[in-house]
């Protein structure tokens, strides 16, 4: 750290490592820095201009890493990611966020926090990166979804007032798409550019269709086969936008090892973020893990994360490192 500066920011040291702000490293501690108001050669007497003096040759080094560092983050920045808001999941998981103009999967059972991380998706991205968003209830009444977000602690009704958040009832919409009365059935594709033209009004960037199955179950073996080419072409006509991200939820039923209800929705994903409940040594832990990201070097790794008012998916850590440190105390 220079000395007379707190932030890693201004040290010839620091390498930026992924397209997310103020995410980097340490050149000369080799460590990842993800705050760098807190630089890890804090208290150790080290300072980087008598360094740079005392050995010139170590700085050009440095100075050729940055170069290198920064092509690579504009390169990938290139890509267009959309942050979901969430910390640790941005930063270390997903090294950035979401593809923009991507459908991606949250995969779980029961109450393992599937809404509360679409909607944090939304609301995170009106308040700290100024994209519109849309919420699709199809299972239960969109009143009912804005009921419980002031419980939880999230009051969006201004957000909702200026049209930042738009939340929309389809379920007697979805459910006209397997009427036998050919009079009331609704056609896919008006339903598919019912849903774009929502997406155009309100210049929406985020997308939450919560749950997916639903929307595409009529009941008979029939029924399946149209439903999973009613979901390939809304996908496909979705992403032809090319600037709205989307999250479909999908419930796994208790005890299975599928990831969807059609075994078509993972395919089209480009990526899948499952959330779980495990017990260990009996106690139950809240984890998530990646199962998919397309163009994203992801670690299999499962992840510990609470559920806080007020806050929404809080992740702790990584579940080997938690049971580690129970371990040894």
């Amino acid at each position: 750290m220079h000395e007379g500066t707190i932030s890693c920011k201004n040290c010839k040291f620091f390498v930026f490592d992924v397209p997310y702000p103020g995410i980097g490293s340490c050149s000369k501690f080799r460590k990842i820095v993800y705050s760098p108001m807190n630089p890890p050669c804090r208290g150790t007497g080290f300072s980087p201009r008598r360094e740079s003096a005392n050995n010139p040759g170590l700085m050009q080094t440095v100075t050729s890493l940055q170069r290198q560092e920064e092509f690579i983050t504009t390169t990938v920045s290139r890509l267009d990611l959309t942050p979901t808001g969430i910390p640790v999941l941005d930063d270390q998981i997903l090294k950035g966020g979401l593809l923009r103009g991507k459908t991606y999967l949250v995969a779980g059972e029961t109450g393992c926090g599937k809404t509360i991380f679409s909607l944090q998706f939304l609301i995170n991205g009106v308040i700290k990166f100024n994209e519109n968003g849309i919420y699709l209830a199809i299972d239960e009444p969109a009143s009912h979804i804005l009921r419980g977000l002031r419980l939880f602690g999230w009051d969006v009704k201004e957000l909702v007032e200026r049209r930042k958040l738009l939340f929309l009832d389809m379920r007697t919409h979805f459910s006209r798409l397997y009427l036998k009365d050919k009079e009331r059935r609704i056609h896919p594709k008006f339903l598919i550019d019912m849903i774009i033209n929502y997406v155009k009004k309100v210049n929406a960037k985020r997308l939450v269709i919560d749950p997916i199955a639903p929307l595409m179950y009529g009941g008979s073996e029939e029924d399946v086969l149209y439903a999973r080419e009613f979901l390939r072409e809304m996908v496909f006509e979705l992403e032809r936008t090319g600037d709205v991200t989307t999250i479909m939820t999908s419930e796994i039923p208790t005890g299975s090892n599928k990831l969807s209800r059609f075994g078509v929705e993972e395919f089209l994903a480009s990526g899948i973020i499952v959330l779980a409940l495990e017990e260990v040594k009996g106690r139950i832990y809240r984890v998530m893990y990646v199962r998919k990201a397309r163009w994203a070097p992801i670690h299999p790794a499962k992840y510990v994360f609470e559920i806080i008012s007020g806050r929404g998916i809080v992740i702790r850590g990584p579940l080997s490192s938690i049971l580690a440190v129970k371990k040894e105390g």
